[in-house]
Order: C-alpha cells, then structure tokens, then sequence
C-alpha cells in the first residue's frame, strides 16, 4: 500500500486500515528491535499551529524510530512569516521544498485539504480545528481491534463534548467502514454530536441512539470512549453555545462507580490530554486503556510514515 495525502478518516477503506493494524504489528517489533534505517534520507516537517505534545511527539518519535530526520515548530503561528501575513499556502509550497512530507495542525478546519492542493510533497492532517484527526482515528480503531480482537459487532458509547471533538468525528467515519453494532452518543444536550456525522452514520446504515445517561450506558457497551471538553477553540459565541457547568457536566465524567457498572470484558479510551473527565482513581482498572491508546499511536504512524515515504521497503 502506497499513501497519498492523509486528509480524512473517510479516506480508508476497511481493507486499508486493516493493512495497517498489521503494519503498526510489525513496527510494534521494530521498536522492541531497537528502530530501523528504512527512512534514514527521508526528512519530516512538523508543522504545528495548534500547542500539541502527544500528536506532535509521537509523529517524531515515529520518524526518528526509523531512521529518518525530524525539522519543525510547535509554534507555527509565532514565525515571522506568518506575523507578516503569509498565507498557509505560501508556508506548505515553501516547506514543501525542504523536506519529503509535512506533518500539519492547524487551527482552521479544512486546512489540511487546503495545503495538500498545493503542497509538493505529502500532507498528514494532525488535525484541523474542530474538523478531523485521521491518523488519531487509525490509532483509535487499531486500539479497540488489539484490546477486544474485533470491531465488528460492537458496542461503543462516544462520551463528552462530540459538538467539537474532532477525534470522535474521526472516529465515527471508520467505524462506519465496519460491521459496527451500536454507536451510543452520550453528552450534554448543548454538546451533541453535529448532524453531519449522525447523517454519515444513517447514510451507511451505522445504528446510532443519542443519550444523556451515562450510567445506563456503561453497563451496555464494549468500548466507552470519553473525550474532555474542548473550549480552547471558542469564540465569545461559542462560549455561550456551549458552556456547560461543572455541575452540568459532573454527570458525564468516568469514575468508579461508572467502571463498576461496567462489563468486565469492556474497556475505557480517551485520546488525551484529560482534565478531569476521568478520575485518576480508574488508572490502576486492566480496563483502562488510553495510556495503552497513546502507545499505540507510535506503531501507527511509523506505519503510516512508511507507507507514504517508503512503501516498497521491506
């Protein structure tokens, strides 16, 4: 398999993303084998707009994994270039030149798709605003795939602030590509999933119930994927929008008494970082798998890495 641009989760097919569950396997055993050399003339720009820690890392940590160079920011929006107005496309063509993929955040959403029209070498969207998170999602579906073995037939309840979580939206869009069983959209009535995914969901036959009752849910479902409140993109309108209470949102959090409704097969994920959506009382719980998740996100993306830079190695 040879990547192009990675835009969007709807991008992959099932068959592409089960390509790359084997692909983050056996870069899983690279790194227990201390890296390779498979992109040791290959240089990776990061290109950050957007503060990041885990994303930015974990792209180049995989880069460097094997073998290649890393060049970049994680404040893009501080370089002089910008200060004096010049646009993304300017920035993307100008990289561009440099190095032999651009891995992007921007604040902006469709941003991603903007840069690759131009872009002279590959664009990774690591994520656009409150739009998608591509490779986030990969990292997601492999994740679930290694803890339960499976996608198909499952039931997973999506927790929290789905209004602007691009992760969850991301995530929607693959698990749309499986046999999925139910999907449980569980928030605040201010902080419901947009319509454009639920009509993705019934356009590809994927059954989906909105919710507001946590508890009841938890004991249903497989995977209970929580996401934090995502208020660092609002505007003074937006702030109204959505603004919920701490009291409005305790409701929504994971804690112990939400592990114990749990089955003992099920499991909990978040794409970090959390701010209190989950009790640090559940991290010792087998269940819990988001430190697990974030591990994972190495394997896919030198999996993702070298499908785009190097697809023919071995």
């Amino acid at each position: 398999m040879k990547l192009n641009h990675v835009i969007e989760s709807q991008q992959f097919e099932r068959a592409d993303l089960e390509w790359l569950f084997t692909q983050a396997d056996r870069m899983r055993n690279v790194v227990e084998a201390g890296g390779a050399n498979l992109l040791r003339t290959k240089i990776m720009a990061s290109l950050f707009y957007e503060p990041s820690t885990r994303t930015r890392l974990s792209f180049e940590a995989a880069m460097l994994r094997l073998g290649g160079s890393v060049i970049g920011t994680e404040n893009a929006r501080e370089f002089s270039s910008v200060s004096k107005g010049e646009t993304l496309e300017d920035t993307i063509r100008v990289i561009g030149g440099y190095v032999d993929v651009i891995v992007l955040r921007h604040d902006e959403e469709g941003s991603a798709e903007k840069a690759a029209a131009v872009s002279p070498v590959q664009i990774i969207n690591a994520g656009d605003g409150p739009g998608q998170h591509p490779t986030q999602a990969v990292l997601d579906t492999y994740t679930i795939n290694k803890e339960i073995g499976k996608i198909d037939d499952l039931s997973i309840a999506m927790c929290g602030d789905l209004a602007r979580g691009r992760t969850v939206r991301s995530l929607c869009y693959q698990l749309a590509k499986f046999n999925i069983g139910t999907i449980h959209l569980v928030s605040h009535p201010k902080l419901r999933m947009r319509d454009d995914i639920k009509e993705y969901l019934t356009k590809h036959d994927v059954k989906y119930v909105e919710s507001e009752d946590l508890e009841a849910v938890a004991s249903e479902v497989d995977i209970l994927y929580q996401t934090r409140t995502q208020d660092e993109r609002d505007d003074k309108e937006d702030e109204e929008r959505f603004l919920v209470t701490p009291e409005e949102a305790a409701p929504f959090d994971i804690d112990k008494s939400i592990v114990q409704r749990m089955r003992e097969d099920a499991y909990i994920m978040h794409p970090l970082p959390r701010k209190g959506e989950i009790t640090t009382a559940v991290d010792s719980d087998l269940r819990a798998a988001y430190f697990r998740q974030a591990k994972n996100g190495l394997y896919v993306r030198m999996a993702l890495l070298k499908a785009i830079l190097a697809p023919e190695a071995a």
